[in-house]
């Protein structure tokens, strides 16, 4: 990568929950040592019932997430029915092996419940309950392993995914500009506002913005 290119730096984070799945996200792009963002959207719905995350070249996931949006409405018309958290993460699986410079998280609740699955530039994905990729991924792995349990409700998850992007975003310079979290579960997928955001990211005690 050179100095010009634009990336997204990142901490990007999947959980699965009890009824869900959360996925979330700081908002920070970087240009070498310049940030050059600090609203940059990194969690896209690409599915009613199915989320991306990416970490990367932003041109790469820009691009990717239209790949997704389109493929994923074709194969719905095709099959008529939702896809697959399964489904949808062999489709991006296969799209990122053309030369996408990114780290995905795809996440998803369908009729078998909540899947989180994570998938690297060379098309590999594995799936786990707790996954976190990009340059802050290490310092919010430490809060989330400490706290994470499978049965953990919307809320108490929502919380410990807001410690664990504040931890990164504290240590980690390529992550910052505030938080996007999400929800998915069986009504569909949906984003918490900016102001329910940062209301509990205060009332948690952290500061914000960052």
């Amino acid at each position: 990568m050179t100095e010009g290119v634009l990336k997204t730096g990142t901490t990007t984070i999947g959980i699965k929950c009890r009824d869900c799945v959360i996925m979330a996200s700081d908002r920070r792009a970087t240009m070498a040592n310049q940030i050059a963002h600090s609203h940059v959207q990194k969690v896209y719905k690409i599915a009613d019932n199915i989320g991306m995350t990416i970490a990367g070249l932003v041109g790469d996931a820009q691009l990717m997430v239209r790949y997704m949006q389109s493929e994923i409405a074709l194969y719905e018309m095709k099959k008529g029915g939702k896809i697959s958290a399964n489904a949808a993460a062999t489709l991006a699986s296969d799209i990122i092996r053309q030369g996408f410079y990114l780290g995905l998280i795809i996440g998803g609740y369908d009729r078998t419940g909540g899947h989180v699955y994570s998938i690297d530039g060379a098309g590999g994905y594995i799936e786990d309950n707790v996954i976190s990729t990009g340059s802050g991924s290490v310092y919010a792995l430490g809060a989330l392993e400490a706290g994470y349990r499978p049965d953990m409700t919307f809320e108490e998850g929502r919380d410990l995914v807001i410690t664990a992007l504040n931890s990164a975003i504290r240590r980690d310079n390529a992550s910052g500009g505030g938080m996007i979290i999400s929800v998915i579960d069986k009504n569909g997928m949906r984003f918490l506002s900016d102001e329910e955001t940062r209301t509990r990211i205060t009332e948690l005690g952290f500061k914000y913005p960052y």
